[in-house]
């Protein structure tokens, strides 16, 4: 499991979200196994925080440039 997450921490934003967009697809089609349903599940997971975590970093930088360029 430490390897997925790994691998979760090089995607850029776009191919997390993307990605995410694969995992609800497949959740949603309800075509898996209750146990790949979970696995899914948990990297859909993963996937979401990495996303936000890609977001409010990118929203701190523009905070600052923001703040720098008023003062």
């Amino acid at each position: 499991m430490a390897e997925k997450k790994n691998d979760i921490a090089e995607l850029s934003y776009e191919q997390a979200r993307d990605e995410l967009t694969r995992v609800l697809g497949e959740l949603e089609a309800g075509s898996v196994t209750l146990e790949d349903s979970m696995k899914l599940w948990e990297r859909g997971e993963a996937l979401a925080k990495h996303c936000e975590a890609l977001l409010s970093g990118a929203r701190k930088k523009i905070e600052a440039t923001l703040k720098d360029s008023a003062e």
